[in-house]
């Protein structure tokens, strides 16, 4: 039988009618990515981001100690796709609320994924 041990959680939001002057500013994403980082409880060590001119989208990640945030945004489609991946003592929900409670989307889905190692399998 093989035991899987959970390395971390990564979440992925689907975020649909969100006001599209909230996505296209990249001093105001990493600003809330980086309050949404230290909401989970994680260590920052890098951010890069791009906009990709007035009234486009931006994209960008926070690169943690215990893995990553990214988001691309398409303020023309009211969309925002957001990949939150953390281990340790992080808590990744409490990043996802932070977002979630900032762009106020109208729709979101969400999908949860364990990221584990199967310890029956050698190394």
């Amino acid at each position: 039988m093989s035991v899987f041990k959970a390395e971390g959680t990564h979440l992925l939001a689907d975020l649909s009618g969100v006001a599209p002057q909230l996505l296209t500013s990249c001093e105001a994403i990493e600003a809330l990515l980086r309050s949404a980082a230290i909401a989970a409880g994680a260590q920052i060590l890098h951010g890069h981001f791009h906009a990709f001119g007035p009234g486009l989208g931006v994209t960008g990640v926070l690169l943690l100690a215990e893995s990553h945030i990214s988001i691309h945004t398409w303020p023309e489609q009211q969309f925002a796709a957001v990949d939150i991946f953390m281990c340790g003592n992080c808590a990744p929900q409490r990043a996802l609320d932070v977002l979630i409670e900032a762009l106020a989307p109208r729709r979101h889905e969400i999908r949860f994924i364990n990221r584990s190692t199967d310890s029956d399998v050698p190394a």
